[in-house]
């Protein structure tokens, strides 16, 4: 089993010190590093080169979204999951897109954490459930925004950050072409529950999601589990 290595970032010193004091019983991660700033973690990150940050918003000095590029050319290769208080749309579209790979709500649970911590190293983009309409707000703000310049593909395996931009339009000719089963996975993907979670409730085997997953976001023309998210509210 390869231990995943973290760095928490969080100016609560009882939070964060009990945060690591948690994920430290967990086999699975191994915490070399913990900040309470951005010039600490920026440090922390270059030196220890984690795979990981879980990184607070409200840091004194520079906000964490505004030291996630920092943080990226820091540790190029490690992905930040925003762990935050912080239930403002403009809090989690700046994170998006300044880059982050999930923005997360503190009230999350531990087993929860542990998996949304697994998913984004897998290469996904995760949000908390209570975000998703938040998140919907973000694409109608903008949704005549100008595309962002075109840049260098990500490395093989490089987990894709969500930034907000709208998705396609959502019409019934879309959802029609799903099956009633698919659009059961769909609606429970809105929800943020893992394929994992999807399978325990529809009782069907994990590999069987995954791919009615990939069903969706073909016929739906989407690239991603949060555009997937996005689409489905309102259905």
């Amino acid at each position: 089993m390869t231990v995943i290595r973290l760095l928490v970032v969080d100016d609560h010193n009882l939070f964060r010190r009990g945060l690591i004091a948690l994920l430290s019983q967990d086999e699975r991660f191994e915490v070399v590093g913990q900040a309470g700033d951005i010039g600490e973690a920026l440090r922390c990150a270059e030196r220890r080169q984690p795979d990981l940050v879980l990184l607070d918003n409200h840091l004194p000095g520079v906000l964490g979204v505004d030291g996630i590029a920092s943080l990226k050319a820091a540790a190029p290769s490690m992905r930040i999951l925003m762990l935050t208080m912080s239930e403002n749309e403009d809090d989690l579209a700046a994170a998006l897109q300044a880059g982050a790979d999930g923005y997360l709500l503190k009230s999350i649970e531990l087993d929860h954490l542990a998996d949304y911590i697994h998913r984004v190293l897998a290469g996904e983009s995760v949000i908390s459930p209570e975000m998703m309409t938040k998140l919907v707000a973000v694409f109608r703000k903008a949704p005549t925004a100008a595309a962002p310049a075109a840049s260098p593909a990500p490395p093989a395996g490089a987990a894709l950050a969500e930034a907000p931009a709208a998705p396609p339009a959502r019409d019934a000719s879309g959802v029609a072409l799903l099956s009633a089963r698919e659009r059961d996975v769909l609606q429970l993907i809105a929800q943020g529950d893992s394929n994992k979670l999807i399978a325990r409730k529809l009782d069907i085997a994990e590999t069987t999601v995954k791919i009615h997953v990939q069903h969706i976001l073909r016929k739906l023309q989407l690239t991603s589990r949060v555009q997937a998210a996005v689409y489905a509210v309102g259905l």
